[in-house]
């Protein structure tokens, strides 16, 4: 699999544009990671892409939701073992696979991380990625109030798991989405 068929299964499946964006963000972070650990940037790259394919049609997160209805989807098609079992270790409540390997931990280290650094730059008055800085990050992400639907807490396990301390993770993920603005749709205004 490539990332043209991979995003092709993403245009098919997924017509939400800020949730299409999401995927694009947890690409650039894996293949940020993939670098950082010396993985295979492609399989990376395309295990972010495709992990939330599903959600828009199967949304709840269970036994016949996302993500295991996705992952029948992708068998179908053909896709490697390895980036299925990627794509349902980040449910592991749901699915009982456990992320084990480097590519695993990862993914569920940068999901939630991609949609907290999102609000933080969709609060700016620029809107604009390029212009958050790793201490505001930190200023929202003590304010429990700011996103409250995400888990610091599991954001922080996550990080520790993959071994990178919190705020380099926040940094490494933060200056992929920076580097990807324009495809995140977050290069922002001009005042």
């Amino acid at each position: 699999m490539n990332r043209e068929q991979a995003w092709s299964i993403v245009t098919e499946y997924t017509q939400s544009e800020s949730l299409r964006r999401h995927m694009l963000a947890v690409e650039a972070a894996m293949r940020a990671y993939a670098q950082r650990f010396g993985g295979d940037e492609e399989t990376w790259g395309i295990t972010g892409l495709l992990h939330d394919f599903d959600y828009e049609r199967y949304p709840d997160v269970a036994v016949e939701g996302h993500p295991v209805v996705g992952s029948r989807i992708l068998r179908e098609r053909g896709v490697p073992d390895e980036i299925i079992k990627g794509i349902l270790s980040h449910a592991e409540e749901i699915t009982g696979v456990k992320p084990e390997t480097t590519m695993e931990k990862a993914l569920v280290a940068v999901d939630e991380l991609t949609g907290f650094l999102i609000a933080v730059a969709l609060v700016r008055p620029s809107k604009s990625i390029l212009d958050v800085e790793i201490s505001s990050v930190k200023k929202k992400w003590k304010d429990k109030l700011f996103a409250a639907p995400v888990n610091r807490a599991e954001i922080e396990h996550a990080a520790a798991a993959l071994g990178v301390p919190i705020e380099e993770h926040i940094q490494v993920v933060l200056a992929s989405m920076k580097a990807n603005a324009a495809a995140l749709g977050l290069v922002g205004t001009t005042a």
